[in-house]
């Protein structure tokens, strides 16, 4: 094929070699040159760890200790927390907010306590089934309104841990354990306590305006009390009270029927639960509040009321012993 004059003839002949890129384009030319390579990006509540993941939801980079696993992909710890702000908090009927945990932390707590103070006073006296006798701790801590007067007020409070014998013991426990644990659920654990101690008082209360004369000691009074809360809790939840109202009815009975059992105990903590639980569960109902945040409070100002009340009635009865 003819070729025009000047034109250079780039065709190799068959069995040549093709020259190298560097005898074409010169020596030191790089040869497939390649971009620089971006910097290693790093966790942004961590700096100094290098990650090659990110938030599927802001998109910023995270190392695996700051990422939490999402219905989609996984979200920062920022993004989590930022959820929980702004999702609205489950709450029981009472308002208070609901557990993340079902388990009765301050049931156990109250139980374990109980038993705490049974086994140093068995352990006092020697004797698992007569542990008032020879015990310093059961002499210190019964009720005996006389001796409160006169300045040993801890005993209001701590009668209410003593039992007289593992029969009592047992029998006290295992009516906290059964209604406790319910109760906690709903009114929260704070609130839930505040009524079994406003219940506790409320039996020393009733013991002395109308005992004078008697030793008491048991954790009855406060499982009345519990007994009263209950009861209140499944009529503002609209179901049948008449099984609780059925057992408060024996009980009572029992307590009017069988010597060396403190009658005014239990229905002073029957009457102190009952009120503390109508105040946290029907006050904010009945004074017609807006906003969870009112009801928390108003059931918060009931309960302190009803504390102070019972404590006035206390230095009553003690003024009067004077």
């Amino acid at each position: 094929m003819a070729r025009w004059a000047g034109e250079r003839d780039t065709s190799y002949r068959a069995g040549s070699t093709r020259p190298h890129h560097s005898a074409v384009l010169g020596p030191g030319f790089p040869v497939n040159p390649q971009p620089p390579s971006p910097p290693a990006q790093v966790c942004v509540r961590h700096t100094d760890r290098p990650t090659g993941l990110s938030c599927t939801r802001c998109g910023r980079p995270a190392c695996p200790e700051c990422l939490r696993p999402a219905s989609v992909g996984q979200h920062c710890v920022d993004c989590v927390r930022s959820d929980q702000r702004s999702t609205r908090q489950v709450r029981t009927a009472s308002g208070a907010v609901a557990p993340r945990s079902a388990t009765p932390f301050v049931t156990y707590a109250l139980i374990a306590l109980n038993v705490v103070v049974y086994a140093i006073t068995a352990a006092q006296s020697r004797s698992l089934m007569a542990n008032e006798q020879g015990s310093a701790l059961f002499i210190d801590w019964v009720m005996y309104p006389p001796a409160v007067a006169a300045g040993e007020w801890w005993r209001v409070l701590g009668s209410g841990f003593l039992h007289y014998g593992l029969i009592h013991l047992l029998l006290n426990m295992f009516a906290l354990y059964i209604v406790g644990r319910d109760i906690e659920l709903v009114l929260g654990r704070a609130r839930y306590l505040a009524v079994y101690l406003i219940s506790l008082l409320g039996g020393s209360a009733a013991v002395m305006l109308l005992a004078q004369d008697n030793l008491t000691a048991g954790a009855s009074g406060a499982v009345y009390g519990l007994f009263g809360a209950i009861t209140v809790i499944l009529i503002r939840l609209r179901q049948n009270p008449n099984s609780m109202l059925i057992l408060i009815g024996i009980n009572v009975f029992i307590s009017f029927s069988l010597p060396g059992i403190s009658l005014w105990g239990h229905l002073g903590g029957l009457a102190a639960g009952t009120l503390a639980t109508l105040g946290v569960m029907f006050l904010p109902g009945w004074l017609r509040v807006r906003t969870p945040e009112q009801a928390r409070t108003i059931g918060v100002i009931s309960l302190v009321f009803l504390a102070a009340v019972v404590f006035a009635v206390i230095m009553v009865a003690a003024m009067s012993l004077r």
